[in-house]
């Protein structure tokens, strides 16, 4: 196990770690990357607890990590990145304490490397996943309001139609014959509430 004290490999065990826990809370079950996060956690941790830490190389790591998060909510963020890049290798390379503080235990060539690529990786990821929670669901299901259907089966107080490509419960306070058109002006869970297309014309003039 001394291996692990040799403060670059340490370093690579501590990001490989992070990145597989970071993969098994984005993808829950699959059993090995769990694993392999676990495995690598106890690891890294044992490095940490035989090897010293700066405190304040620990903290420009955190402001790094900050400063990466905060690039993704500013339109120009390439100081940001810059910054929180510069700042990760900075910490990264001054994490583990030596006998003259000044001088890194990490690699600096090893620290910017791995703060580059892994900074890729969680760039990526983050932006997907930025994306994905703030794009409109492409089955939301309040946009069928309003939605030009077809009747599939007579409608009154149960039938189906048709809406957008898909197959739909519906109800109706008036009967409907198949194959009119209709038109949803409410939804009930999945069920939609429909009136004859007509109807709507009708209104209309």
């Amino acid at each position: 196990m001394d291996v692990l004290l040799d403060p670059n490999l340490a370093y690579l065990v501590l990001v490989i770690a992070t990145i597989l826990a970071i993969l098994a809370l984005l993808s829950p079950g699959s059993g090995v990357i769990e694993v392999g996060a676990v495995i690598a956690g106890l690891l890294a941790a044992y490095s940490i607890y035989r090897l010293p830490l700066n405190g304040w190389a620990l903290a420009i790591l955190l402001v790094g990590g900050a400063l990466f998060l905060g690039a993704f909510f500013r339109k120009d963020r390439r100081w940001l990145l810059a910054a929180s890049i510069l700042c990760i290798v900075i910490g990264s390379a001054f994490l583990f304490r030596t006998e003259q503080w000044w001088q890194p235990a990490v690699s600096p060539i090893l620290a910017a490397l791995v703060a580059v690529i892994s900074g890729a990786f969680f760039w990526v990821v983050g932006r997907k996943l930025f994306e994905a929670s703030t794009a409109t669901p492409r089955h939301d299901l309040d946009q069928l309001i309003g939605a030009i259907g077809e009747a599939k089966t007579h409608i009154h107080q149960h039938g189906s139609v048709q809406v957008s490509g898909e197959l739909w419960s519906a109800t109706s306070h008036q009967p409907i014959p198949a194959g009119s058109l209709v038109r949803v002006v409410k939804r009930d869970g999945f069920t939609l509430e429909v009136i004859k297309e007509e109807q709507t014309r009708e209104s209309e003039q």
